[in-house]
């Protein structure tokens, strides 16, 4: 079984990491750079940079911030955030990102997922999806969570899969910052579903929360900001305990 990856997720806003409650209500949590390279000395698997208001602001992600990222930190780490086509996959590459996630973009105009696939690898594609349960269904949102779309999250996860990327990462708008557990019914289905990782985000408030998302939600990876950023849980007390708890951890 593949080991269980703990992913630390930095959004970052006019060059600041910041984090909120259900997508609204920011605070500051410190310098993205510096963040990142406490958490890839803490033991981190992956990191993933979101520039939050990349897509509402419509202006090209943080090139520069990529590139001092790649020279401080030497584990994989993905950007998202205002990417609209293969040129900004390519410029964001070349500065050193491993991956890149689209989201917006990709509801939008869905080739996108098939073209960076084909020209780069399944593996460079990461799709996330923001969705929100309302009435029943899992509704999913673009900009940040300020739009909503005619797409649920289960036939789009499985459309996602079969143009071609590699990995979705799930962001539960309910639980996001609220930190009473993962939507695990929810996370997993889309496993139990998908032939391709999910990585669990919204909702981590304890250690236990992380095991659950790996034995209840079957997640292969699970992505939380402000326990790590505000020092609630520590990356290595967090793998020793679910070492303890049986998974299969780096």
């Amino acid at each position: 079984m593949l080991a269980k990856r703990i992913i630390p997720c930095l959004d970052v806003k006019d060059g600041m990491t910041v984090k909120g409650t259900n997508f609204v209500n920011l605070r500051e949590a410190g310098d993205p750079v510096e963040l990142g390279v406490r958490y890839s000395e803490q033991g981190a698997d992956e990191l993933v940079f979101l520039d939050i208001t990349a897509s509402h602001e419509e202006r090209k992600t943080f090139t520069e911030l990529v590139k001092r990222i790649a020279a401080n930190i030497n584990i994989p780490f993905t950007i998202g955030g205002g990417i609209n086509e293969l040129s900004d996959v390519d410029r964001l590459l070349n500065a050193g990102a491993d991956k890149v996630s689209v989201n917006s973009t990709a509801i939008r105009n869905p080739e996108i997922i098939e073209e960076i696939a084909k020209n780069f690898g399944s593996q460079v594609c990461v799709c996330a999806i923001d969705a929100n349960f309302e009435d029943g269904i899992w509704s999913c949102y673009t900009s940040g969570g300020r739009n909503k779309t005619d797409k649920e999250l289960f036939s789009w996860a499985k459309e996602v899969e079969n143009l071609g990327a590699g990995e979705i990462l799930f962001t539960s708008m309910n639980h996001d910052g609220v930190k009473t557990g993962y939507a695990n019914e929810a996370l997993r289905r889309l496993s139990e579903t998908l032939n391709i990782p999910v990585i669990a985000s919204g909702g981590a408030g304890n250690m236990e929360h992380f095991r659950d998302v790996f034995v209840n939600g079957k997640a292969d990876a699970a992505l939380a900001a402000s326990v790590f950023h505000f020092g609630e849980i520590a990356i290595k007390d967090l793998k020793d305990y679910l070492k303890k708890e049986n998974i299969n951890v780096r």
